[in-house]
């Protein structure tokens, strides 16, 4: 049996921010993906957003680690030619009720660290946006966009530089865990390795449960969310992205731009059993009731499916939202294995200071940058 220093599961944004950390403290690394090339589901199937992390419940590792992320992300894409724009957010409150969400989020974006938000009345935002209509805003100077597809294949192209392996087509099939360490197979390929990460997102759960030795009781229930984006034809309306006051469903439906200007709407939020991709066009009409809460003048028939995306979740409809969940050694007693559950938005904004925390709780030291 061949072995290697580590083995990671999944080749999407987190899974090759991990993969990147570790080849370049040194480690040889084999980063395994079921799919025909990395980074096909979640991580490409998302607004692009960089958060500044507003959401979050303060002292969660979705704050800390969005906000950490966020900021090593802009350095990552000025160095590494990753197109990205810093274009700014308006949350916007259309509704009296609206205003103290908006004073709860400030005060809260303040604890986890985002000091620049800036409230805005209503004229003032509409200066700004002349086509937004609403009653106050939160501008967040600090929330952009990437191009999500040229960042993972930056990080790829960091890992390998440093050493490292993509294997496509390659499921994990099965694992172990005992006295002789690790092992992984897929297929006819079998590995031995000191570390193994498994960021296999929508399939994290099943390939902890495949892993012989762990403890099925330290792995938690996936549910899955699916949202459907639409967009419109023709020249955008705003020039930075719309987000409504959030509800219990999510963050609302709200604009988005994508790095070459397209104009976008989305996502809704739809509890599913299966993973698949298709948009119902009849969702249209409530997507367009939503956005014209703020943007009155869309019109309802410009509105075309656009894609659809599949969150894994950690908590069950109508509950709380859930944290990440890094489960190291300390949580199911196995040496040199991280299973991460629950790896949604701000997923995307947090890998790199995801691939960090992941090295702190393996005991690697990392390399900076």
């Amino acid at each position: 049996m061949e072995t290697v220093d580590a083995v990671v599961v999944g080749a999407g944004v987190v899974g090759l921010a991990v993969a990147r950390a570790l080849a370049r403290s040194g480690h040889e690394v084999v980063i395994l993906e079921s799919g025909d090339a990395y980074g096909l589901q979640t991580s490409s199937r998302n607004s692009e957003v960089i958060h500044a992390g507003i959401y979050y419940p303060p002292g969660s590792l979705k704050a800390r680690l969005c906000v950490e992320g966020k900021h090593a992300l802009y350095r990552y894409c000025e160095t590494r030619g990753v197109v990205h724009r810093r274009i700014g957010k308006l949350i916007v409150a259309t509704a009296e009720e609206d205003l103290a969400v908006l004073e709860e989020l400030q005060a809260k974006a303040a604890r986890n660290g985002v000091d620049d938000l800036e409230w805005l009345s209503g004229e003032q935002a509409t200066k700004l946006e002349p086509a937004l209509t609403c009653r106050a805003a939160l501008l967040s100077p600090s929330t952009g966009i990437v191009d999500s597809r040229g960042f993972m294949t930056a990080l790829l192209g960091d890992a390998q530089e440093c050493g490292a392996q993509l294997s496509v087509h390659t499921p994990f099939e099965e694992g172990s865990a005992g006295r002789e360490g690790l092992r992984v197979r897929s297929g006819e390929m079998e590995v031995g390795c000191g570390i193994l990460v498994n960021a296999g997102g929508l399939g994290a759960q099943a390939v902890a449960r495949a892993i012989g030795g762990l403890d099925p009781a330290t792995i938690p229930r996936r549910y899955l969310s699916k949202g459907s984006y639409f967009s419109t034809p023709g020249k955008a309306a705003f020039s930075r992205l719309i987000y409504p006051v959030p509800n219990a469903a999510g963050l609302g439906i709200h604009v988005t731009l994508d790095v070459a200007g397209q104009m976008r709407f989305g996502p809704d939020q739809e509890w599913v059993e299966q993973v698949g991709y298709d948009v119902d066009e009849g969702r249209a009409p409530r997507f367009a009731e939503a956005v014209c809460r703020y943007f009155p003048t869309l019109d309802e028939t410009t509105l075309v499916p656009a894609f659809a995306g599949v969150r894994p979740k950690v908590q069950a409809p109508g509950e709380p939202m859930a944290d990440f969940a890094i489960h190291g050694p300390e949580v199911h007693g196995v040496d040199g294995l991280v299973n991460l559950f629950g790896f949604e938005s701000p997923g995307l904004t947090a890998a790199l200071a995801i691939a960090q925390e992941v090295l702190q709780r393996l005991g690697v030291r990392s390399e900076p940058g």
